[in-house]
């Protein structure tokens, strides 16, 4: 009997045991499986904050580069720029050079031929300034009645080339530069106009320059044999004559 009570109270045992352990199993599995739930739902929290504190940093980052590299570009672009207007400034430089050596060139030749016409025209007045230091005349003063009277004047009558010759002893003595004198009024002689002059008649063999006035200053002068009269103001210009013996 007591052993039966025995068995009874061990069987007993045993099935509160079986009831206890299977549930007390099972609350910790529970527990076990709340706590990683629980783990798993604090860690996003963790976490979270520096995840949201690290994005901008990022994305900030980028920003400031991408922001970097846009001012190093439109510097570059300012720069190109600047580079091209200088280069175009130095080639307007180099043409305005160019023209300016172009327009001194032509200045240079203008020069040139400005000093070659002033030695031509030099050399066209040295017979005029050497008949002058030679001693030429004022210019003559001539009046209206004198300008009226030469316009009067009949055409001279011409002579032929004659062969008379005046002795060497009386041209140096009334003939010459140093003798000046004036034609006046030629004279109608046998048909053919004459003047006189040192005890000599004379004819034209040349016709009486213009310009020339009867009562300008001339001179008479022996050259290659033949005889001609001179108007000290008009040198170069000469006009031939015979001697009417």
């Amino acid at each position: 009997m007591k052993h039966t009570v025995a068995l009874l109270s061990t069987g007993v045992l045993i099935l509160l045991l079986g009831a206890v352990v299977p549930a007390f199993a099972q609350e910790r599995h529970e527990e076990e499986a709340k706590a990683p739930k629980q783990a798993e739902q604090a860690k996003p929290e963790k976490q979270a904050k520096p995840e949201k504190q690290a994005k901008p940093a990022k994305e900030q980052q980028p920003k400031s580069q991408q922001h970097q590299a846009k001012q190093q570009q439109q510097g570059q672009q300012k720069q190109e720029k600047a580079q091209q207007q200088q280069a175009k400034g130095q080639e307007k430089q180099q043409k305005a050079q160019q023209q300016q050596a172009k327009g001194q060139e032509k200045q240079q030749k203008a020069q040139q031929q400005q000093a070659k016409g002033q030695e031509k025209q030099q050399k066209a007045e040295q017979p005029k300034a050497m008949s002058r230091q030679e001693g030429s005349s004022p210019r003559p003063q001539r009046t209206a009645q004198d300008e009226a009277r030469q316009r009067a004047e009949p055409a001279l009558r011409l002579s032929a080339r004659g062969q008379g010759r005046i002795p060497d002893d009386r041209f140096r003595a009334n003939f010459g530069r140093g003798h000046e004198f004036r034609i006046g009024s030629p004279t109608m002689v046998d048909g053919y106009s004459r003047f006189q002059y040192g005890g000599f008649w004379f004819g034209f063999v040349q016709p009486w320059p213009d310009g020339w006035y009867y009562t300008d200053d001339v001179y008479i002068d022996y050259i290659d044999g033949e005889y001609f009269v001179f108007n000290p103001y008009y040198p170069g210009v000469r006009i031939a004559i015979s001697v009417v013996l």
